[in-house]
């Protein structure tokens, strides 16, 4: 059993996680037609209570964000109120959970959401080639530049789904500015060509990150609010070199702000990125002082050592959690795992 996994940590004054395996955020594409959490969603999560943290699957905060079928909303009464079910199934078994915010930006299509309820945005009007992911014939728009006006109400609508979690029962936010979509999409000069104040610099780049940061701290306080970066990882975008300028901007703009956690976006941190000058936890743990959670093909053993190399200080699980439930009780018993295998996506057990 990897002994430094078990013990307690402290995010904060207000929480402390029983364990320092968390259980990453995970598509399922579970919800129903209204983007309401079901009964099926509450029996899944707590079923994966024993995490230290549960964070859940990316959830849209308003109708224009949605570039994927049945994912959850927080933007209604009903969404609100079906995750106070998900969120009561983990708290009686003793978990946590925090809600992953997420706006798809350029991913998005009005398929989903319908003209009516706004267009396709981004930091820019630059658009990406392919089709929506089990809609194959669904092809990708070309994204109108948000105006000043777009980022302000997008801004109010981080804050309101914040709050909405917290009345929705979540213990926290996680908010979702990595993998390619909206915030990311800002961060990145291959996706960012604006020539106004979110744009040209690092520190205009930077800006929107900050300001849905500070409006969602107002909210629910900087101690139940998170955030996931990808300072390395190409999703749905080009690499350039200009961009690890704007995450050193960014992470010093965090560093003060007293965050729960900055999580890592990387879908394998054994990549290295010349620009970073290595691997993009390497990159986090040398601009970031802070509690920093680690992801991306780790195991248990190799996620605590490198806990204990203070790689990082928590560890996020995402595909084993898939095909284990009881994942932290077997690594625990030290219990062979069941492997992950795609066919299990279609399965929510």
């Amino acid at each position: 059993m990897p002994a430094t996994l078990f013990t307690p940590y402290k995010l904060n004054d207000t929480l402390t996680l029983n364990n320092k395996i968390l259980m990453a955020p995970l598509t399922r594409c579970m919800a129903d037609d209204d983007l309401v959490p079901t009964q099926t969603m509450a029996d899944y999560y707590a079923r994966r209570a024993d995490a230290g943290l549960i964070i859940s699957e990316a959830t849209i905060i308003r109708p224009d964000g949605q570039g994927y079928v049945n994912t959850p909303g927080l933007y209604t009464q009903a969404q609100i109120d079906g995750w106070k079910v998900v969120t009561q199934a983990v708290h009686d078994k003793g978990g946590k959970i925090f809600a992953q915010l997420w706006h798809t930006g350029r991913v998005a299509h009005p398929f989903f959401f319908g003209e009516e309820n706004g267009e396709v945005l981004s930091a820019s009007n630059i658009g990406i080639e392919g089709t929506i992911p089990r809609n194959r014939d669904l092809t990708y728009q070309e994204p109108k530049a948000a105006t000043i006006e777009d980022i302000a109400s997008l801004v109010a609508d981080y804050a309101t789904a914040a709050d909405n979690a917290i009345k929705a029962g979540f213990d926290g936010v996680e908010i979702h500015g990595a993998n390619g979509y909206l915030i990311d999409q800002f961060l990145h000069y291959s996706c960012n060509n604006r020539t106004d104040e979110y744009g040209e610099t690092p520190e205009n780049m930077a800006r929107f990150a900050v300001e849905v940061i500070d409006a969602i701290i107002e909210k629910i306080g900087s101690d139940r609010t998170a955030i996931r970066l990808s300072p390395g990882a190409y999703f749905n975008m080009e690499p350039d070199n200009r961009d690890r300028a704007v995450f050193d901007t960014l992470l010093k703009q965090l560093e003060p702000r007293d965050l729960a956690f900055i999580h890592l976006g990387i879908f394998d941190d054994a990549m290295e990125f010349d620009y970073l000058d290595g691997q993009a936890s390497s990159y986090l743990r040398k601009q970031y002082n802070q509690t920093i959670v680690g992801v991306g093909s780790y195991t248990a053993q190799t996620g605590s050592d490198a806990i204990d190399n203070n790689q990082f200080d928590l560890l996020a699980i995402g595909r084993a959690f898939i095909a284990n439930p009881d994942y932290v009780a077997k690594v625990r018993d030290g219990r062979e795992l069941t492997a992950y295998d795609d066919a299990m996506l279609a399965e929510l057990v």
